[in-house]
């Protein structure tokens, strides 16, 4: 692997600390739950590392660090010279327990103190924010340095004009933001989370820094990797005056010049990169260096680092003529999770860039070759692991405006939201157009804001033709447009039909749900389908994944995307917990069946069929039973008979044989065993809502909620130990309160396929 940038870059980090804050008084909010990075972070060392891989320059300074904090209105009186009565840790939300505040705020005023270093003369100082949410005006030394919409995306002011000649110069910022309160891209920041909607992030919430650049100098680069012909295109937008200038690049391999290339600086440098370059791809992700050099006849005017990877991505057609998505020319089924980029300490913010690292570097250990990276964006520096580690990324556009059904209509924004959305959806693409590891843009995730559907993905093809488009994620199709045709299933694996144009994918399965005590945001957590402990949940898992790859030659599937890598406050369907302490399942099943060995997973035969298989007879009631109902010797002949499953037409993957709508029905019925081997027996049912399974009248199964399948569950110790060759009872209660209902069940044995020779 190259070096993806020079380590002298990091060779200058100075801190200046406002003079009202106390680093020795600061300390991290209490908050639900703690990292192991948590206790790292302190005002000297928030988020060190130089914040923009891409294009470095060898001189900045870090603003992180402890800044004075109000709470208060962008109307308010800019508070000059004045003092302010608390402390913020930057560049961690307010909402965040890192931030040292942990209250939520619509405006807050920042302020501190900054001192440019005297080598810096006759350059451009410019004030870098890596994103702050959502609206953000700088003023420096009492003068307006200007204003910037979006939450998601880096923005600059020049100070030059406003420095004094030397000593402290005063910077104040203020930053409003109204949350789902406004039309505004937020993915799932809400004001009062619960369930799949989080906390919300206010304010700056990634890296501030300062940097000297000169008059005329680059100001950012879009550079295109052109596999086919073996090319990498820069081009540079300059600052200032680029007449008479001429860009140089070289591309390096670790320390070897391997291609250099010049080009009048107002236009495009195609780089012609050797015959034996080599190709970026998860199982290699090889990245060029690159040395950028902006010239003035012999002159040196600018100078930055960056890097690139040569990688392609198409869809293209097999050899049956199915649709796949294609990468350097091949297929490569991608299998990730759903990544949405929460912290319990930082939110949005990862408290270091450790922690950054360490969610790419243990998706990358779990077997995954691609991650969805869910509503939000994240730093420069995740993508930069990613490219480094190799890591396929789907980013979504984040979601805004208001939420719609599946089956509605594109909503009818107002001129106001529609613009914002676009021009945010344009920022983002620009920002992270360098990094190769991004190989598809998702523009909507399901109806969630939906608008001039057609209109808005063909315009994002065209913009970046470099990269796939995915139109729509999940349910809401309405366009039929992008390069794929994207399902959400849950919890099962399912394939969209085959279609002559797009591709098929699967953007959210499974979202399988386990809290582990002393690790989870509240006590109460919720999750799509509960598994009972960390074998149930490996090896429902399991199951899941290998449908998934079975559906890859069978439906022509390309891609999948598991819900998700980590717990994510109240919701448990995490890989990880939240805190990132405990891998929930077994690592390195997880890992074989992620990468396509299923061999060693187990299929359920089933031993007592389910009405799913064949209609069964059931004695039922739908009045309370004598306390005894669920015991073997209990006397039901007084029961209605009828064919299973129970429950009301239409409930999703129910088989109903007999109707019941009341609130609580009791079913039981007798099986045979034979050649019984209890070890590798499970439940097998389908519920909705609560119910409480009985073999041989002891306790088997308690489930809550609903699922909307067929599941294999564990049976209890000591309702495993009753069962018995010959004859065996099962009984069952079920209560439901609203909505459709079912209830219906069997046993079934794991067993290992059989290996075809």
């Amino acid at each position: 692997m190259g070096s993806a940038f020079p380590r002298r870059a990091f060779a200058l980090l100075v801190f200046v600390v406002p003079a009202i804050a106390n680093a020795a008084d600061w300390k991290p909010a209490s908050g639900p739950l703690k990292t192991r990075w948590t206790d790292q972070v302190r005002p000297d060392n928030a988020l060190p590392e130089y914040p923009r891989p891409n294009m470095v320059r060898e001189r900045w300074v870090n603003l992180n660090g402890l800044w004075q904090l109000d709470f208060g209105k962008a109307t308010d009186p800019v508070p000059i010279g004045r003092d302010l009565p608390r402390q913020i840790l930057v560049p961690f939300p307010v909402e965040s327990a890192l931030s040292g505040v942990m209250q939520h705020a619509e405006g807050l005023w920042y302020r501190r103190t900054i001192r440019v270093p005297a080598d810096w003369a006759g350059n451009r100082v410019l004030l870098h924010f890596g994103a702050a949410d959502w609206e953000t005006a700088a003023w420096l030394n009492g003068k307006p340095l200007g204003s910037h919409r979006g939450g998601y995306d880096p923005f600059t002011f020049d100070l030059t004009d406003h420095l004094k000649a030397d000593g402290d110069q005063e910077l104040i910022v203020h930053v409003s933001d109204p949350t789902d309160a406004g039309t505004q891209p937020r993915g799932k920041q809400v004001r009062k989370p619960g369930g799949i909607f989080y906390t919300p992030t206010t304010g700056i919430w990634q890296t501030v820094w300062i940097e000297p650049a000169p008059q005329t100098h680059i100001d950012h680069l879009v550079i295109t990797p052109d596999v086919d012909n073996l090319t990498v295109t820069i081009k540079p937008v300059i600052s200032g005056k680029a007449e008479g200038l001429s860009l140089q690049a070289q591309a390096i391999d670790n320390t070897q010049v391997i291609a250099v290339g010049s080009a009048d600086a107002s236009g495009m440098l195609n780089l012609k990169m050797p015959a034996n370059a080599k190709l970026w791809s998860p199982d290699s992700p090889f990245l060029y260096s690159l040395k950028l050099t902006l010239k003035r006849g012999a002159e040196t005017v600018d100078e930055v680092s960056s890097y690139t990877g040569l990688r392609k991505i198409e869809v293209a057609k097999d050899d049956k003529g199915v649709n796949r998505i294609k990468l350097n020319g091949k297929f490569v089924f991608q299998v990730g999770p759903l990544d949405q980029g929460f912290w319990p300490d930082g939110l949005y913010t990862a408290p270091t860039d450790a922690a950054l690292k360490y969610d790419i570097e243990v998706t990358k250990q779990l077997g995954f070759n691609m991650t969805r990276k869910h509503v939000k964006v994240e730093p420069a520096r995740w993508y930069y692991w990613c490219d480094r580690l190799g890591l396929l990324v789907w980013q979504d556009m984040p979601s805004g405006d208001r939420s719609i059904g599946p089956n509605d209509p594109d909503i009818k924004r107002t001129a106001a939201s529609a613009q914002i959305y676009e021009t945010e959806l344009k920022a983002m693409i620009d920002n992270l157009h360098n990094y190769p590891s991004i190989i598809i843009w998702v523009v909507f995730n399901e109806g969630w804001g939906q608008f001039d559907t057609a209109r808005i993905a063909d315009w994002t093809k065209k913009y970046d033709p470099s990269r796939l488009v995915d139109a729509v994620s999940g349910w809401a199709d309405r366009a039929g447009v992008g390069d794929m045709h994207d399902l959400h299933s849950y919890p099962h694996p399912a394939a969209p039909p085959l279609e002559s144009k797009r591709a098929g994918v699967l953007g959210e399965f499974g979202g399988l749900s386990l809290g582990v005590d002393g690790h989870t945001w509240e006590a109460k957590i919720w999750g799509y389908q509960a598994a009972a402990g960390k074998d149930d949940l490996t090896r429902k898992y399991e199951r899941l994944i290998r449908e998934a790859w079975e559906l890859k030659d069978a439906r022509g599937l390309n891609a999948v995307v598991y819900t998700q890598i980590t717990d994510v406050e109240t919701e448990a369907n995490g890989l990880l917990t939240y805190d990132r302490a405990i891998i929930k399942p077994d690592l390195e099943r997880v890992r074989a069946v992620n990468l396509g060995d299923y061999s060693r997973v187990p299929i359920a035969v089933p031993v007592v069929p389910t009405s799913r298989e064949k209609a069964q007879i059931w004695h039922y009631t739908t009045t309370e039973p004598a306390k005894d109902w669920f015991q073997p010797g209990f006397e039901d002949s007084g029961w209605k008979e009828g064919p299973g499953g129970f429950g009301t037409q239409g409930t999703p993957g129910a088989v109903i044989g007999t109707n019941w709508s009341t609130n609580d029905i009791w079913i039981r019925r007798s099986f045979r065993l034979e050649n019984l081997d209890s070890r590798a027996l499970l439940l097998n049912v389908i519920h909705d809502e609560d119910a409480e399974i009985y073999l041989n009248g002891v306790l088997a199964l308690t489930v809550k909620g609903y699922i909307s399948a067929y599941e294999e569950m564990p049976i209890s110790d000591a309702a495993k130990a009753t069962l018995k060759n010959g004859v065996n009872s099962i009984a069952i209660h079920c209560r439901q309160t609203r909505g459709g209902q079912s209830i219906d069940a069997g046993l079934v044995e794991l067993k290992l396929p059989e290996v075809k020779k």
